[in-house]
């Protein structure tokens, strides 16, 4: 059974309909650690030794966050800041993350065509994440493609709820079963099934 580590920065939780929820739908569930940044360094002074010893733990990290401004809230970006040092998360003697899983878990008010070259916002929602991706590879992780749910504004109840299953299911899988070779494959995610 994987170690599952869930980093999330969400600086309005109490507004949000689908961060909130995603969180909810795995808290308690064995070997997955939930770390809410907003609610455990307010003042954004990031204990640096204890997230990397969650890290060292951790088989597989997931960045959980809306989207802001086409990147992640502020607090996660110190916390990747701080706790990715040079020679502990990379460099010639950074050694402690090589093997282990990254992907981002994200919510976007924007649709997935808004994400798109025709859309709104003129590029792909991966293209936004490419940073997280280099951040990975840098760190001698594997980076797993997005869990991406788009068009949060008009989302409704019941295609929220189906993403939310589709999410708890997508989690149980990584903790349960070794093999992340298909999931390395697929477009997003979200595209899993059992």
């Amino acid at each position: 059974m994987k170690n599952i580590l869930v980093l999330m920065a969400h600086p309005k939780l109490e507004h949000s309909k689908v961060i909130a929820r995603l969180m909810a739908s795995i808290n308690g569930l064995e070997n997955i650690e939930i770390t809410d940044l907003y609610e455990r360094y307010p003042d954004f002074n990031i204990d640096v030794q204890h997230e990397q010893e969650m890290l060292i733990s951790a088989d597989i990290v997931i960045l959980m966050h809306p989207l802001y401004w086409y990147s992640a809230p502020p607090l996660m970006k110190q916390w990747i800041d701080l706790v990715l040092e040079y020679n502990w998360a990379y460099g010639h003697k950074g050694i402690y993350l090589k093997g282990k899983y990254l992907f981002n878990a994200i919510s976007t008010g924007g649709s997935i065509d808004a994400y798109s070259t025709k859309g709104h916002h003129g590029f792909p929602i991966k293209e936004f994440l490419l940073p997280f991706k280099q951040t990975a590879r840098l760190c001698n992780m594997v980076y797993l493609p997005p869990f991406h749910i788009a068009g949060t504004h008009n989302i409704t109840s019941k295609k929220l709820q189906q993403e939310i299953n589709d999410f708890k299911a997508l989690i149980l899988h990584l903790r349960d079963n070794p093999n992340y070779y298909k999931l390395e494959q697929l477009p997003f995610l979200n595209d899993f099934k059992q």
